[in-house]
């Protein structure tokens, strides 16, 4: 829905127009995954796909949301009433992100929310962080707060590790806040320090896919969590604050010094070579050279898929059907465990290779997937 239609239905429901209406986008990440709660690199750009929301204030501690997208009426809360893992519904990201803003002592005296989102559920494409984003960056606004768009993501990121209770590390609202048309962003999740790189693949002739397989994931089950954990306890063991510690040139000898520990020793090679990978893709990047990152896309599924194990048959039908039928590169992306993987192609395979993933599925008596291209979008802004 556009900006004057959620205006509109906002009026509808709380018989006054709102104050504004603000988008935040969901995104694909290009390269790096699972290295954001590992201090490392990551290169997601924004998608067109946005979370809409019309916001007016309050000040009677009230805060009333309605979303378009997930049927019901007007749910109210309390704001002295929220509490970290009391709220199991939609309604947890963005009363998360109130909790995360008085937490850190911002004064919000309540809000009228009305939400509709284009950002397919599950997928792996940020839906929950362009949700929190938009409502962070209205109440901003409209309350005066004077946030940098790093400082709000991170504050995202906090209202859904703690009041969500899903363990995601900060690439996905910092890409929702901070990403620019046209262009990917090289992000060190450590220090959040970040450079726009141009990706215009249209120019090259290429295009980018996302292949929604349409199986559901879910950051806060507990293998995402698992596999923080274990990354958390490869850092411990090699003495090192973070993964993103351990240099690419030195990790044969740092998976050495881990022994038998196996497990660990696959995130562990998986987080410092994905790193490695991110690198080089900036490089081929800014060098003009768009086509040569298609290998690395794809060795990079191979890493998720073997050392990592979150991939899933779905996920790997995409990939070995859009190789099989000359894909330039392909994997997936976001956290894994279903959701949706990226295909590097050229602009005149596209519908060839679209109908050779239908059959693939179809012959597989899988759910028929969503395919579209990528391009490279705005981030977070008012409308």
């Amino acid at each position: 829905m556009g900006a004057q239609q959620v205006a509109e239905r906002f009026t509808e429901l709380y018989g006054a127009r709102p104050e504004g209406v603000w988008a935040a986008p969901g995104r694909v990440n290009l390269i790096g995954e699972h290295t954001d709660y590992n201090d490392g690199f990551v290169m997601p750009f924004a998608l067109p796909h946005q979370a809409v929301a019309a916001v007016s204030r309050r000040t009677d501690g009230l805060l009333r949301l309605h979303s378009a997208d997930m049927g019901g009426g007007v749910v109210e809360l309390r704001l002295d009433a929220l509490a970290p893992g009391g709220d199991p519904a939609w309604t947890a990201y963005p009363a998360g992100v109130v909790w995360a803003l008085r937490e850190a002592g911002h004064e919000i005296t309540g809000a009228d929310v009305h939400l509709s989102s284009t950002v397919p559920a599950g997928a792996g494409l940020s839906s929950s962080a362009a949700l929190e984003v938009v409502i962070a960056l209205a109440l901003d606004d409209l309350y005066g707060l004077g946030i940098s768009r790093p400082r709000l993501a991170r504050l995202c990121q906090r209202a859904e590790n703690v009041y969500v209770g899903a363990p995601t590390g900060i690439m996905d609202q910092t890409a929702s806040a901070c990403c620019e048309p046209g262009h990917a962003l090289f992000l060190d999740t450590r220090d959040l320090s970040r450079r726009q790189i141009p990706f215009d693949l249209a120019a090259e002739d290429l295009r980018l896919l996302v292949v929604d397989t349409q199986v559901k994931h879910a950051h806060s089950g507990g293998e995402y969590g698992r596999r923080r954990a274990g990354c958390e306890k490869g850092a411990a063991l090699l003495g090192v604050d973070a993964l993103r510690d351990i240099a690419y040139a030195d990790l044969d000898a740092a998976l050495a010094r881990l022994g038998d520990e196996e497990e660990i020793r696959r995130l562990v090679r998986h987080v410092v070579t994905e790193d490695e990978r991110v690198e080089r893709t900036v490089e081929l990047l800014r060098a003009g050279d768009p086509r040569a990152i298609g290998p690395i896309l794809t060795e990079g599924h191979a890493s998720l898929r073997d050392d990592f194990r979150v991939s899933c048959p779905e996920l790997d039908l995409v990939v070995d059907t859009s190789l099989a039928h000359g894909a330039l590169g392909a994997r997936m992306t976001g956290g894994g465990f279903g959701g949706s993987a990226i295909v590097l192609t050229e602009s005149a395979a596209v519908p060839s290779l679209t109908t050779s993933l239908e059959a693939a599925f179809a012959a597989a008596d899988r759910r028929a997937p969503r395919v579209f291209e990528a391009v490279p979008s705005a981030g977070a802004r008012r409308l």
